[in-house]
């Protein structure tokens, strides 16, 4: 069986500020660094063979140093970019519930049925993917690889693996530096629609 680690990256000046970070590459800063350091302690006895991160520039400095750390291989996936939040990218949450509480509220509630102004509809993010772990399974049958994502990326990729619900995506966003093991069946990860 493969399992995926999922690795939330170090936080960067946007997560303290509780910035929506969407697409846009930020640097991890120097907290985010710290929890990349205790990732790469707590990972070690995990088994991970091959650790992948998107482009993003804080998944991607997550995912080369945790490599690098446990001497395995890193492999970027350029489709795996996080959700584009559109003209939400840059804004603090607070102001997005203050200036569109409607659509801050469905967000909360029913995010599928969002669309951020100018930004990506999350079954097209879902997409891609299921685009990127199609490609993953077939090259990691068993085993155990890390993968890198951003919130809301790690979520609909955990939602995807694991067939839960979404949850509240805002209250997701302040998961940074964390990671949990999931097991993948490859059968119900390919059912998935």
């Amino acid at each position: 069986m493969l399992q995926i680690v999922l690795i939330r990256p170090g936080s960067t000046d946007y997560d303290i500020e509780q910035r929506i970070q969407g697409s846009l590459s930020v640097p991890l800063n120097e907290e985010g660094s710290g929890e990349v350091d205790r990732l790469a302690r707590e990972l070690r006895g995990q088994g991970i063979e091959t650790v992948y991160a998107p482009a993003s520039e804080p998944s991607h400095q997550t995912g080369r140093s945790l490599a690098g750390a446990l001497g395995v291989k890193f492999k970027r996936l350029d489709r795996l970019q996080n959700l584009d939040h559109g003209l939400w990218q840059g804004m603090l949450v607070k102001d997005v519930k203050k200036k569109q509480p409607k659509v801050y509220k469905q967000w909360q509630e029913q995010p599928e049925n969002v669309c951020p102004p100018e930004g990506e509809m999350l079954s097209d993010a879902e997409d891609r993917i299921r685009s990127c772990l199609s490609k993953l399974i077939k090259r990691h049958r068993v085993g155990t690889v890390g993968l890198v994502a951003p919130e809301p990326l790690a979520s609909l990729v955990r939602r995807m693996v694991v067939q839960n619900e979404l949850g509240d995506l805002w209250k997701a966003a302040g998961s940074h530096g964390s990671w949990e093991v999931l097991d993948v069946e490859p059968e119900k990860l390919m059912a998935v629609h």
